[in-house]
């Protein structure tokens, strides 16, 4: 045994070095959960669900029991028959660091030091133990501003992905990585292995805490810095500890604070990226295509070399969608001239070369005649013949301000997602939240009701302002909400009620989500599914006040990504 897995930021690394053992953090996501939901039970969470995946093929394992989902985890792996010879040992970690807590992990400490030396017959060496806490491994913050990731264990993917993203200093202050212990004394060189275990327990208590501690006020300390210039905030799915702790640090800091939810499977690259690239304009705006391109409302561009601008009259924005590829064209003083909504299809590509085709016919001009040409939207990074690219949080922002310059917050539904974006004074984005993974109460979630009812999207949007009967439709799931409404079809309700039932749960999902932005009126909505004039109505109703909806409300997106083009030139 010369090396140990480990899952969480209290396990005594220290320990494990004064009996010369290499400690190494089971990390990484999981393509599914099949292995751990045969063992464990679904609805178990996920971080425990991936730990206990991860650690299946590691001989050595110390965990700690810091939630009930990591004891069942761990109950399961000292379950699995075929691996006897295991070592496995769950440390009780108390919930705060008073005097008995501190004495009831120093037994902790000292359980597992006789375990380990009777696992590896090498004798506890306290030399080596104080050696251990070397100053240098410390986290410390970089001089300069810089971003920090706080909340529950960012994966090595969504590290990667920030420090991609941003050109400014990534910290990652997790409640795994953080590790912020004391020095050792020099007179711990003389202490017993009680003596020492007793100290060192302060010690562990004594860092700052993960959510699960009952006292987390000392966090603060960690958002506090005043080179502090963004909070990237990673909770697990439907844990509670980072969902509060969220909420809590929006209310007390002034920097941008963007929400990530993580299930420790691979994530979505598109609404990632989306995330980050939009936030990124948040808090680095003079980094991007030539620097910064104006006020809060003129975000700088992709940090990607811009291809060289042509010679050409027009400018144009295209927004790939997931759904649709909507393109605008505007002359040189700002003017519509062409506009293009096209089906994306298979490839995000195919769908800009039909737009871009669309628009030239209109024009009677060719690719070489376009100035300058903006992407936004999932597909913006693979389309071919774009100069720069803008995320399309910016984007709306943009175009909304353009059509309604007193607006404060835009509520876009596309086909694969939704999202909220306030607006300061100046139309540029204060804040901004998006779904996540789950396509309930987009587009494509409208698209499988209306196969199921047999009716296009026009006739829903048609027959979901009028009905005879109030229903509720509980499930917001695509999956079990299509089930629920072939109940209700069963059960003799007219399509009218049903669609209107429907709309009533898109409509307090999504207001659900302006309110969690602070949304505030005037409220102006886009996307495709701002054509349902019944999702609309009721959305209007959740809000309690009326909504501004575009004349193209799905070409806003396309608008503001030209806008930005306009200013290329």
């Amino acid at each position: 045994m010369s090396s140990i897995a480990y899952v969480c930021k209290y396990t005594p690394l220290e320990l494990l070095s004064a009996f010369g053992l290499e400690a190494r953090m089971a990390d990484g996501e999981q393509p599914d959960f099949a292995l751990a939901e045969s063992r464990l039970h679904a609805n178990l969470c996920c971080h425990a669900k991936a730990a206990f995946q991860l650690l299946q093929g590691e001989r050595s394992i110390l965990l700690t029991d810091c939630c009930d989902s990591m004891r069942r985890a761990c109950d399961a792996l000292k379950a699995d028959g075929a691996c006897d010879e295991r070592f496995l040992h769950c440390m009780e970690l108390p919930h705060d660091e008073s005097s008995c807590a501190r004495k009831r992990l120093a037994g902790e400490l000292a359980k597992l030091a006789a375990e380990l030396q009777d696992r590896t017959g090498t004798a506890f060496s306290v030399a080596r133990f104080v050696e251990a806490f070397d100053d240098g491994k410390k986290p410390s913050f970089p001089k300069g501003k810089f971003v920090a990731v706080l909340g529950a264990r960012a994966t090595p993917s969504l590290k990667a992905a920030l420090d991609e993203c941003f050109a400014m200093s990534v910290v990652d202050l997790t409640c795994s990585s953080f590790r912020d212990i004391a020095a050792a004394p020099d007179s711990l060189r003389d202490a017993s292995l009680g003596e020492a275990m007793d100290w060192y327990a302060g010690a562990l208590l004594g860092m700052t805490p993960c959510m699960r501690m009952g006292d987390v006020s000392s966090r603060r300390a960690l958002s506090s810095t005043p080179e502090l210039a963004g909070i990237v905030y990673n909770t697990v799915k439907f844990c509670d500890y980072y969902a509060f702790d969220y909420m809590s640090l929006q209310t007390i800091v002034d920097v941008p604070v963007l929400k990530v939810e993580s299930d420790y499977q691979p994530p979505s690259a598109g609404q990632l990226s989306t995330r980050l690239e939009a936030f990124r304009e948040l808090v680095e705006p003079d980094v991007g295509n030539g620097g910064a391109v104006g006020k809060a409302s003129k975000l700088a561009m992709s940090s990607e070399e811009p291809k060289a601008m042509q010679a050409g009259k027009w400018c144009a924005g295209i927004d790939s969608g997931s759904t649709s590829t909507n393109m605008v064209v505007l002359d040189a003083q700002g003017n519509v001239v062409a506009r293009s909504i096209v089906r994306t299809g298979a490839k995000a590509q195919n769908g800009a070369l039909t737009a871009l085709r669309d628009v030239c016919e209109q024009l009677g001009a060719s690719e070489g005649d376009f100035a300058a040409i903006v992407a936004t939207g999932y597909g913006r990074a693979n389309i071919p013949f774009a100069t720069s690219t803008v995320t399309e949080i910016t984007c709306h922002a943009r175009g909304v301000a353009h059509l309604c310059g007193d607006a404060r917050c835009i509520i876009d539904i596309g086909g694969q997602d939704s999202k909220v974006i306030c607006l300061d004074g100046q139309g540029g984005v204060e804040n901004f939240v998006m779904n996540d993974k789950c396509a309930a109460g987009t587009g494509r979630f409208l698209e499988a009701m209306s196969r199921t009812l047999e009716l296009s999207l026009d006739e829903m949007s048609a027959k979901g302002d009028r009905f005879d009967r109030d229903i509720t439709i509980s499930s917001m799931c695509t999956v079990f909400a299509e089930s629920e409404v072939i109940s209700l079809i069963a059960d003799n309700h007219t399509d009218r009620d049903i669609i209107h039932g429907l709309n009533k749960s898109i409509a307090s999902r999504t207001a659900a989500m302006a309110k969690r932005a602070k949304g505030t009126a005037p409220f102006v909505m886009t996307g495709g599914v701002a054509r349902n004039k019944g999702v609309v109505a009721e959305l209007s109703k959740a809000l309690g006040s009326p909504i501004i909806v575009p004349e193209d409300p799905d070409l806003c997106g396309a608008l503001g990504a030209a806008l930005f083009a306009l200013e290329q030139r």
